[in-house]
Order: structure tokens, then sequence, then C-alpha cells
């Protein structure tokens, strides 16, 4: 696990398998029980580290899909009938 804030993280877990599941790519694993879980694979070190990420090394908390993502999901709330009166009523 390297996803430094995860509580799992720097713990090794046996590898199960390395698919795509729920629209993203996932690694299964067994834990030290024996059960079986899931994680995104860029938590671990299975997927290559995100050039980005590497680069920023922690300055910048967002990359440029993220921030894609949420130009989109903003353009969507604001496209929905009534969404922008909804806001103005609870604005101070």
């Amino acid at each position: 696990m390297t996803h430094r804030f995860h509580p799992l993280s720097g713990r090794d877990f046996e590898f199960v398998a390395y698919r795509q599941n729920w629209g993203e790519d996932r690694v299964h694993l067994h834990d030290e029980n024996g059960e079986l879980f899931s994680l995104p694979a860029g938590w671990t070190d299975v997927a290559a580290a995100d050039p980005f990420v590497v680069i920023a090394d922690g300055r910048c908390p967002f990359t440029t899909g993220g921030l894609l993502a949420l130009a989109d999901l903003i353009d969507r709330l604001r496209s929905q009938r009534g969404s922008d009166e909804a806001v103005r009523r609870i604005m101070p």
C-alpha cells in the first residue's frame, strides 16, 4: 500500500489479481487473515506512478483530470433547472 494517507499505508499484502472493476483499475489482495479485498490500483505499487504526482511532489493536490471533472460537474449542476436560484437563496 503506497497511498500515504490510507491507514494501511506501508503494509504488504498477498497479490491476487489486477482488473478493471467499477470503472477503475483495481488490485485484489488477501489480508493477513486470508480475506479478499480490493483497492484502486493507483494506491499500490502495481500501477506506475502518475507523472504529474511525481513532478508535483505534494505541492499541488489537484490533477488536470480532477479539475476538468470538477468543471464538468459544475457545468452539469448549473444546467439543472432552478440550481442557480437555489444557490442564491442559501447564500448569506
